[in-house]
């Protein structure tokens, strides 16, 4: 494998009353793309990015709406980034108070950060959140760090007032999964979901998490990302695939306190409102771990499950 994560925290403070729901993440991603649409998209008459003959060199479309005409389930590939959205449940930000929230990026995409970096205006300008006496909260950008999850490791990138931005010089590779993954049980493991995780199995929504069908989305995920973003290739086999998911049956879930949270996103571009709940909680399978514990790391570093690009599917791993 060759996919690498580069991870962004974004430090603000709130310029005009801003309110958040609980679930945030969608309301970022709209915010995202409108900033970058509104400041890069040379085509606005254009009804979407796969009806424009610019979409293949725009980086509007590399970072909102990536094409592939090949892709065997449409033209959609997995998106380039997710957001990270706040954990502190619904909240009304006043004047002054501090705003914090993630972008991950995924492998090569990282060349088009400078077009993130040039939209940081147009971000703070557009409006966030419910609407507070009619309008729309603001918020003014302080700084922006590159960060390590696993080890905390910082680095400034941007500065409120300073014009220069420096290139990110940390990543998630591919070794810091597997050291990650070696420290882990074989035999247990609890994860616990920060944002609604919302899975399909066999065209049935998963209300009750077994194993088989959370890992098959990881492997997917992984394997569409390391695709699109990474080296391109198919890594592992049919045979290999099919190994883990019967392997895969035999882990058991002991241990469930996950419940079912129904949200719902708005989005202002289409005016419509679609279903983004999903299992929140904690849940602890026990089995023969080892051919899955990186697969469940890259999880926690890309997500899984619908909505990904909006936060969902964000989860920790501990021990048991």
């Amino acid at each position: 494998m060759k996919l690498t994560t580069y991870h962004l925290l974004f430090t603000a403070t709130v310029a005009s009353p801003l309110e958040l729901d609980e679930h945030s993440g969608s309301a970022l991603r709209g915010n995202l793309f409108e900033s970058v649409w509104s400041r890069f998209c040379n085509n606005k008459a254009a009804e979407s990015c796969a009806e424009c003959p610019l979409h293949e060199v725009c980086p509007v479309s590399a970072l909102v709406a990536p094409l592939r005409e090949e892709h065997p389930r449409g033209r959609d590939i997995p998106r380039p980034y997710i957001i990270l959205p706040p954990l502190n449940h619904a909240h009304l930000y006043a004047p002054g108070e501090t705003l914090s929230f993630g972008i991950t990026l995924f492998g090569s995409i990282i060349e088009l950060l400078p077009y993130l970096m040039l939209s940081v205006n147009t971000l703070e300008a557009a409006g966030l959140g419910k609407k507070v006496q009619g309008q729309r909260g603001t918020f003014r950008i302080k700084q922006i760090e590159a960060y390590h999850p696993f080890t905390d490791e910082r680095q400034l990138i941007y500065m409120q007032g300073k014009p220069r931005v420096q290139a990110s010089t940390i990543a998630v590779t591919v070794a810091d999964v597997q050291a990650r993954s070696e420290k882990l049980s074989a035999e247990k493991l609890s994860l616990t979901f920060l944002t609604p995780l919302r899975l399909m199995d066999r065209e049935q929504r998963v209300q009750h998490l077994t194993f088989r069908p959370f890992f098959q989305r990881i492997m997917e995920r992984v394997m569409d990302l390391e695709k699109a973003y990474g080296s391109g290739e198919k890594l592992w086999s049919n045979e290999q695939r099919l190994d883990w998911l019967t392997r895969a049956e035999m882990v058991r879930c002991i241990e469930d306190t996950t419940h079912w949270e129904e949200v719902r996103s708005y989005s202002r571009r289409t005016h419509q409102s679609s279903p983004v709940g999903g299992l929140m909680g904690s849940v602890t399978f026990s089995g023969d771990l080892t051919p899955f514990r990186e697969f469940l790391v890259w999880g926690e570093v890309a997500h899984v499950g619908k909505n990904s690009v909006k936060g969902n599917g964000w989860y920790k791993i501990g021990e048991a």
